[in-house]
């Protein structure tokens, strides 16, 4: 049951990655829309779009360490509790 539940935690981690890739749509589709309506100020509403790029790409790149860190702590920790458990004195009963 614990793998199934780090399996789901996992893949709904990676679920940010759709809204990423949204969050990158619309930047770059105002850009667009800002650069028809006022052609004059290109560069500067180009250097927002890429700030706001790389903002959105830094969120992105959560969703996957997310993902791996769901699956890899809980592993570790599970074992760590394990012994814990057996190391413990007579009288501790968890």
């Amino acid at each position: 049951m614990l793998e199934g539940a780090k399996l789901m935690g996992a893949g709904a981690a990676t679920i940010a990655s759709a809204g990423a890739a949204i969050g990158i749509g619309n930047v770059f589709s105002s850009l667009i829309h800002s650069v028809a309506r006022n052609p004059s100020l290109a560069k500067q509403l180009f250097g927002y779009a890429i700030l706001g790029f790389a903002l959105t790409e830094a969120i992105a790149s959560f969703a996957p360490m997310m993902a791996f860190l769901i699956s890899s702590v809980f592993r570790s920790s599970e074992i760590q509790v394990f012994l814990f458990i057996k190391q413990a004195p007579p009288s501790f009963q968890p």
